[in-house]
């Protein structure tokens, strides 16, 4: 049998077009002479859907293109492809995550996804009720065992999450092969754990495995595809492109073995900030950037990505220097501008400035300069790339590191403002390393840039490291709570200097309020801030 895998970027409530997608994935099958294409978990309406599926609407449109997606296969071909679906039963939740089975018109068969995580980004036991009962079904001389995202991932764990695996019921039916639809989240060390679920699985089971997943990004959350096949001895037979659409088939008699693409940290770091950018603006019908350029590395950074994703014309860069700023800043920051051949702007803000502290005098009643004049430069800066932003249409990014969001390091309602967090979730010292990506070819972040202290220029001869830890130093730290989650003891004992620990756990427990008020922020790590880390913002742990 000839199995097609179509890794598909779906767009949330977009029917219609996902409609069109499934069946431009369903003639390419075709004429690959394929008899079942399989396409990834929730394909028809987009994942994660979140509380769209709150609505009865929602779930009816999506079951109505499942039967314009039947009505449209092709002879001989069948087509798997992924819904939310009602629940019969009045007990439970109203809806079942569903695979269904499509087959000359009709729905042959249906598997409703059993292991429902509710942990990090993931949500699904707020609206799915688990598969109770298990299935498999005959086609084309196979017996196919038809499973959901994570209900293939409760294996090979000494703490297993789920007190069963869907495969060790289905196995007991004597299925030929397993088919997994796959909405399975990138993070850059996530693509190497998929492939060894599946290895293990494969041969766990004795069976060949065929996993199509989903690709390009949901606003933050971003999928890198890498679809799989995998032989029944655990021999990997194709792993298909990162972030990229693609049908490919393959002959269930002919598995011959192949190598898996490159995993280099960095590199796909920063593969996925691009897709997450150009789909950020794609899905929502914006075309043009704006970023302020302060002559740092993460200003630009965010840059160099935002021409890679939309164009070097697309992308309006605004240097705004004050009475602090250094002469490199500005010279730097045009150095990036001619390499990349994008627009920029110069618009001082030392006049508005001196407004602002004119007029504010009087009320601060004799009070030194302290951060609040450091604050109100940001806050300028802020109304004027969002001045420019209205007038003009264009869609403020965020150039606020992991680091800097962990411990409150950026001025509320200044620069922390933004439509998308571009480097949220990329601590400062993988900055620099995703820098030397942009620059492997050929130098376009001026070295300069690079290698200077990181500074926010907001007075006299100021440093990061005045008010923080060198980041080789906090970054580990921060690493360790936020990704490992680990506690003080825990980081204790690794040999941590315990006031050093005290101090940054507390900032980042004491900056909650400020990273709720920010933009999402593209996920690329296993934690990120935002949907998948949940605090109070009123606590008192570790103060």
């Amino acid at each position: 049998m000839k199995i097609a895998l179509a890794q598909i970027n779906p767009f949330i409530g977009d029917f219609e077009g996902n409609f069109l997608k499934i069946c431009e994935g369903i003639d390419k099958a075709f004429a690959l002479s394929a008899d079942l294409v399989v396409f990834p978990e929730l394909s028809v309406c987009g994942y994660p859907t979140r509380d769209f599926l709150d609505y009865k609407h929602f779930t009816k449109a999506s079951l109505a293109i499942v039967d314009r997606v039947a009505a449209y296969g092709k002879d001989k071909l069948a087509v798997i492809v992924g819904s939310p679906s009602f629940n019969p039963a009045k007990e439970g939740k109203d809806l079942y995550n569903t695979a269904f089975l499509l087959y000359q018109g009709k729905i042959i068969h249906t598997s409703h996804k059993a292991l429902l995580p509710t942990y990090d980004i993931f949500d699904e036991y707020r609206y799915f009720e688990p598969a109770h009962e298990f299935s498999t079904i005959d086609f084309n001389g196979k017996r196919l065992a038809i499973t959901v995202c994570e209900d293939i991932w409760n294996i090979g764990n000494e703490n297993p999450l789920y007190k069963v695996c869907p495969m060790d019921e289905l196995i007991g039916q004597q299925p030929d092969i397993m088919i997994n639809l796959s909405a399975s989240p990138f993070s850059y060390n996530h693509a190497a754990e998929r492939i060894d679920i599946a290895k293990a699985n494969a041969k766990r089971y004795g069976l060949p495995l065929f996993y199509a997943n989903q690709v390009g990004a949901q606003t933050e959350v971003i999928f890198d595809g890498g679809s799989l096949v995998v032989a029944a001895n655990g021999d990997l037979i194709r792993e298909m492109p990162y972030f990229e659409e693609g049908v490919e088939v393959f002959d269930t008699d002919h598995l011959m073995p192949q190598k898996e693409q490159p995993k280099e940290k960095y590199q796909l770091m920063h593969d996925a900030l691009v897709i997450g950018i150009k789909d950020y603006f794609r899905k929502l019908g914006f075309t043009k950037a704006i970023v302020g350029l302060s002559g740092g590395v993460d200003s630009a950074l965010t840059v160099a990505l935002a021409v890679a994703a939309l164009g070097k014309g697309n992308v309006l860069s605004v240097l705004m220097p004050s009475q602090y700023s250094s002469e490199h800043s500005v010279s730097d920051s045009l150095e990036l501008v001619k390499n990349l051949g994008s627009p920029y702007k110069i618009i001082p803000i030392k006049e508005v400035f001196d407004q602002y502290d004119k007029i504010l005098q009087p009320h601060f009643e004799g009070l030194p300069f302290n951060v609040t004049e450091e604050n109100l430069q940001a806050r300028i800066r802020a109304n004027y790339l969002m001045a420019l932003s209205n007038k003009f249409g264009y869609i403020l990014l965020n150039t606020t590191n992991k680091s800097e969001a962990a411990v409150g390091y950026g001025t509320i309602y200044g620069d922390l403002c933004g439509g998308i967090g571009v480097l949220g979730d990329v601590y400062k010292t993988q900055v620099y390393e995703v820098c030397k990506i942009v620059n492997k070819d050929k130098e376009i972040i001026p070295h300069h840039v690079t290698v200077k202290p990181p500074s926010a220029e907001l007075r006299p001869g100021q440093k990061d490291s005045d008010s923080l830890p060198e980041y080789p130093i906090l970054d580990p730290i921060l690493y360790e709570y936020i990704e490992n989650q680990q506690g003080l003891d825990e980081i204790l004992a690794k040999g941590y200097d315990e006031a050093l620990v005290k101090r940054v756990l507390k900032l980042v427990n004491r900056a909650e309020y400020k990273r709720y008020q920010t933009p999402p922020m593209l996920r690329v790590s296993h934690k990120a801030f935002g949907m998948g880390r949940r605090l109070p913002i009123v606590g008192k742990y570790l103060e």
